[in-house]
């Protein structure tokens, strides 16, 4: 008998808490602007999850919703108190919820990353090894320009 993993993680300050059970339904890091502009950084890691398997423990949370440039909708929600994004729901896919993978606890990086996408907007000095590796994705299909700020693809 196989036993359920079960793997908690939370905000910076500590005042949100949640839990996962299972293995999520899909890993991805991604290189789009909505992510690196959500992380502060050169690409998000995404960790997907059937929306059961995820229980927030403690803490209050607020919603950030804007409308992707492919005209769908996208709610960060982040801690009231420190404003770590933790989770993010996404239209296309209203049956999973997103984690963000550097708010596990330790062992943070416990799960496999199978797929890379966004790779058009990728930073130059992020590489790796996954094969899976996207420019966009098949959902990809813009019917508005964002503003400079969030323009994906390299322009010049």
């Amino acid at each position: 008998m196989k036993t359920v993993e079960f793997h908690e993680g939370g905000c910076q300050c500590g005042a949100v808490r949640y839990r996962t059970v299972g293995e999520p339904a899909k890993t991805a890091i991604c290189h789009c602007r909505y992510c690196q502009t959500r992380t502060g950084s050169a690409f998000g890691l995404s960790v997907y999850f059937a929306k059961a398997q995820l229980t927030v423990l403690q803490g209050e949370m607020r919603d950030y919703h804007f409308e992707t440039e492919s005209g769908r909708g996208f709610t960060n929600q982040f801690c009231v108190t420190c404003g770590t994004t933790l989770f993010w729901h996404l239209e296309m896919s209203p049956e999973l919820v997103g984690v963000a993978g550097g708010t596990f606890d330790p062992p943070t990086f416990w799960f496999e990353v199978k797929r890379e996408i966004f790779t058009r907007s990728a930073a130059p000095f992020v590489h790796t090894d996954l094969t899976d590796r996207f420019e966009t994705t098949a959902s990809y299909r813009p019917v508005k320009i964002d503003g400079a700020a969030l323009q994906g693809a390299k322009r010049g």
